[in-house]
C-alpha cells in the first residue's frame, strides 16, 4: 500500500496530507511552522501523519511512493532580503538598469516615494564590450579576456552568486553561453543563471530583474532542498520528491535549485489547482478561490475549471517574470494584528503575529489584538480549544487584548472585535476585484471557494459584501493547499519572443519558433521520464495590436499552425481585448510577440469516494450551542455548533450556525442555507441575489 503526500509550508502552521491509494485514506495534520528552519516542520509534520495514520510502524517514511512539497524559502529570502551575495554582468552600457527601471514612482503622489534598493549593488555589477542587434544579428563580439577580466572581479569581490543579461540575448545565444563557460572555469562553486534559460523573452529590465532574482535565492533555495532531500533520504523516502510551482505544476527538487524563481508562489498555486479540482467535482466551474491562512489571503480566479495564468507579478517592487497563476496576496490572515494608524483609525495587517507568538489566545507571549482573537470574542471560534483539541486556546487573554484597543478607540470590546473583522473582510473583498472586475469579470457570475485556516470563518461575510450567490466548504479546507498538491502535474514552461505580424506570410515563422519548443519540451520529457501516454502539450501566443506596449494570451490548437489556426487566434484575440479593455479593433494589425509551450506530465489524482444522500436533518451532528454576535441583530446569540465529521450528505443547516473540524470552524449567517453534497463539501447559498 503506497502513501501520497503532500505538505505545505505556511507562515503559521505547515499542512501534512497523506492519501493511501488502495484503500482511499485520507488524513491530515498541521504543525506549528518553524521559520528558522523550515524543514524541521516538515519532518515533524510527515512523522506525525504517519503515527496516526500507523501508530508504532517502523520504516513508514518507506511507503511514502509520492512525496510533494510547497515551501515560502525562497518568497521569504527576497522580502527579508536574506539572499546571497550577488554579482550581474550584462551590456556595456546598462548597468544601472536595475535602479532605472521603468521609471514609475511606486506612490504616483508621493515625490518622496523611494524604491527598493537593488539586490545587487553597483559595484557588483560588471559590463562587458558586446552587442547583439533588435535583429539578432551581431554588431560587436564578445572578447574573452574582457569577460575573463570581469568575472575576476567578481571573484575578488566574493560574490556567491552571479547573473547574466545580455542585451538581446534571447536572440542569439551566443555570448551568454561564452560568460557562462568562463564563470564556470572561474567561479565553479557560485550559482550561475543566464538570462536565455532563466527568461528567452524581450523586455530587458524585467528580464535582468528576473534573473538577478533567481541567483539572489538560489543558494539559499540549494541549501534548503538539498538538505531536506538528505534528511527525507535518512527517514527511509525512496521517491523522487518534487517541489510546486508557481504555475500551479511541480518539478524535481534539483529542478527547483536550479530556477528557484518559479517557486515564488509555490504554496498558494497548489490551493487554487485544489479548489478547482474539487469545485469541478461537484459541477462548478466558474469560482473564485479564497484561502486564508495565518498569515496571508490568496485569492485567484478560476474559468472554465482551469485557473487563470499570468505572465509574472511584483514583488517587492520587483518584477518577477515568470509563468505563474494569476494569485493576488494580501496581508489578512488569522495573525494579522490590528492597530490604529495617525489619523486614529482602525487597520488590521499586513503585519503578523505568525506562529510564534501567535495570536493573544494561543499564549505564546503576545498581547496584541489579532483577527482570530476578534473571532474568539466574537463567538465564531471555540473558546476553549483549537485543532480538535491539540491546541489550548486563552480566551481570556483575547479579551484582554481587544479591550487594550477599545480603550484607546473609546469603543466596546465587541465593537471593536467586530470592526476588526469588518476591516479585515474589505480588505479581501478588495483584493478578489483586483482579480476580478479589473480583469472584466463580475463576482455574481462565480461561487466563492473558501479554504484555508480562517477561509471558512469569514466567507460568508466576504460572499454577501461581493453579492455572489454561494460558497463552497471543501471537505478539508485548512489542508486543500496540501491536498492540491497531491492534484498538480510535473511541468515545464518553454517560452521565446519573435516578433511577427500575425499574417498568413509567416506561418513559417510561427511553426519554426514552435518546433523550436517542441523540441526543448521533448528533451524535458524524456529527462524527467514521462511516459507517451501521459504527455500533454499546451501552446498560447502572446499578441497585441501593433504599437500597443503590453500583450494578452491567446491559447491556440497543438495542431499545426495554419491559416484557420491563425484567423481562430486573432478572433480569440479581438474577444478578449474587447473583455479587458471594452473595445477591439478589428481592422488593425496584430503582432504575435511571445511564444509559449507548456510541457506537462499527467500524474494520477487521488479519488474519493460519493456519498449517499441520509436525509436533511443535521441533528446527529450537533455537539452543543455558542453564543455568537450578530452585528446584524447587534447582539450574543445562541448558534447551534456541528461537528464536521458527523455530517452526512444531504444535511442541511439554516444560519446561524458554526461547524467546527480539526482545520478551520466555518460561519453560517442568518439567511444562509447550507447543505452537504456527495462529495462532503458544504455548498451555500445567501439570501440575495442580483437586481
Amino acid at each position: 500500500m503506497s502513501w501520497r503526500v503532500g505538505v505545505d509550508t505556511g507562515g503559521t502552521f505547515t499542512d501534512v496530507c497523506l492519501f493511501e491509494e488502495s484503500t482511499g485514506l485520507f488524513e491530515i495534520t498541521k504543525v506549528s511552522s518553524t521559520p528558522d528552519d523550515p524543514g524541521e516542520a516538515v519532518l515533524r509534520g510527515v512523522r506525525d501523519i504517519i503515527e496516526r495514520v500507523a501508530p508504532g510502524t517502523e520504516g513508514g517514511v518507506e511507503r511514502i511512493g509520492y512525496f510533494v512539497h510547497g515551501t515560502t524559502v525562497a518568497t521569504n529570502a527576497l522580502l527579508q532580503g536574506n539572499g546571497a551575495r550577488t554579482g550581474l554582468i550584462t551590456t556595456d552600457g546598462f548597468r544601472d538598469l536595475l535602479e532605472l527601471g521603468r521609471g514609475r514612482r511606486p506612490k504616483l503622489y508621493d515625490l518622496a516615494a523611494r524604491k527598493g534598493d537593488p539586490l545587487v549593488p553597483r559595484h557588483l555589477r560588471m559590463e562587458i564590450a558586446e552587442r547583439v542587434r533588435h535583429d539578432g544579428t551581431v554588431a560587436l563580439v564578445a572578447s574573452e579576456e574582457d569577460v575573463r577580466r570581469r568575472i575576476r572581479q567578481l571573484r575578488d569581490a566574493g560574490v556567491d552568486a552571479v547573473a547574466v543579461c545580455l542585451l538581446y540575448s534571447y536572440l542569439d545565444q551566443r555570448h551568454e553561453r561564452l560568460v557562462k563557460r568562463v564563470l564556470a572555469e572561474e567561479l565553479p562553486d557560485a550559482f550561475i543563471s543566464v538570462s536565455h534559460e532563466v527568461l528567452p523573452e524581450f523586455r530587458e529590465y524585467e528580464r535582468m530583474s528576473t534573473v538577478v532574482t533567481n541567483s539572489f535565492i538560489g543558494p539559499v533555495m540549494r541549501r534548503y532542498l538539498g538538505r531536506l532531500r538528505t534528511r527525507l533520504r535518512e527517514l527511509g523516502l525512496h521517491c523522487t520528491p518534487q517541489v510546486t510551482q508557481s504555475n500551479g505544476g511541480m518539478m524535481s527538487f534539483p529542478s527547483a535549485e536550479a530556477l528557484p524563481v518559479r517557486t515564488v508562489l509555490s504554496g498558494p498555486s497548489t490551493g487554487v489547482v485544489g479548489a478547482a479540482q474539487v469545485a469541478a467535482g461537484s459541477g462548478i466551474d466558474h469560482v473564485i478561490t479564497f484561502d486564508m491562512g495565518g498569515t496571508s489571503t490568496d485569492v485567484s480566479l478560476v474559468n472554465g475549471g482551469k485557473p487563470s495564468p499570468a505572465p509574472g507579478m511584483e514583488m517587492d517592487g520587483r518584477p518577477i517574470q515568470v509563468p505563474m497563476l494569476d494569485i493576488h496576496t494580501v496581508g489578512a490572515g488569522g495573525g494579522s494584528i490590528a492597530w490604529i494608524d495617525e489619523g486614529g483609525h482602525l487597520k488590521v495587517g499586513p503585519r503578523s503575529a505568525g506562529s510564534d507568538p501567535g495570536p493573544a489566545c494561543y499564549g505564546l507571549g503576545s498581547y496584541e489584538p489579532t483577527v482570530t482573537d476578534a473571532n474568539v470574542v466574537l463567538g465564531v471560534l471555540n473558546q476553549t480549544h483549537l485543532l480538535g483539541g491539540r491546541m489550548p486556546i486563552d480566551a481570556d487573554r483575547s479579551f484582554a487584548a481587544v479591550d487594550r484597543l477599545a480603550a484607546r478607540l473609546g469603543m466596546t470590546r465587541t465593537a471593536v472585535a467586530q470592526g476588526i473583522v469588518s476591516v479585515v473582510s474589505a480588505n479581501m473583498a478588495r483584493a478578489i476585484r483586483v482579480i476580478s472586475v479589473q480583469r472584466g469579470y463580475d463576482p455574481r457570475d462565480y461561487t466563492l471557494v473558501a479554504f484555508g485556516g480562517a477561509g471558512p470563518s469569514h466567507s460568508a461575510r466576504l460572499a454577501v459584501e461581493l453579492g455572489v450567490a454561494g460558497t463552497l466548504l471543501p471537505q478539508r479546507p485548512g489542508a486543500l493547499s496540501a491536498l492540491g498538491m497531491l492534484m498538480t502535474d510535473v511541468r515545464s514552461d518553454y517560452s521565446r519572443t519573435v516578433v511577427t505580424p500575425a499574417a498568413p506570410d509567416r506561418l513559417s515563422t510561427f511553426d519554426r519558433v514552435f518546433a523550436e519548443l517542441a523540441a526543448q519540451a521533448s528533451a524535458w520529457f524524456e529527462a524527467e521520464g514521462i511516459a507517451e501516454e501521459h504527455r500533454n502539450v499546451e501552446k498560447s501566443i502572446d499578441m497585441r495590436y501593433r504599437g500597443q506596449n503590453y500583450e494578452l494570451p491567446v491559447p491556440v490548437g497543438n495542431g499545426t499552425f495554419d491559416e484557420i489556426a491563425l484567423k481562430q487566434a486573432r478572433d480569440a484575440f479581438d474577444e478578449l481585448h474587447a473583455q479587458r479593455y471594452g473595445y477591439a479593433s478589428v481592422d488593425e494589425t496584430v503582432d504575435a510577440v511571445t511564444f509559449r509551450l507548456t510541457a506537462s506530465g499527467v500524474t494520477p489524482r487521488p479519488a474519493f469516494e460519493r456519498q449517499e444522500p441520509e436525509g436533511a436533518d443535521p441533528s446527529a451532528a450537533r455537539t452543543g450551542t455558542r453564543d455568537l454576535f450578530l452585528p446584524e441583530r447587534e447582539a450574543y446569540l445562541p448558534a447551534p455548533v456541528y461537528e464536521r465529521a458527523l455530517l452526512r450528505a444531504g444535511n442541511e443547516l439554516t444560519g446561524p450556525a458554526l461547524v467546527e473540524q480539526f482545520d478551520t470552524t466555518t460561519l453560517v449567517l442568518p439567511g444562509e442555507h447550507a447543505r452537504v453534497d456527495p462529495h462532503g463539501n458544504i455548498v451555500t447559498t445567501i439570501g440575495r441575489h442580483r437586481d
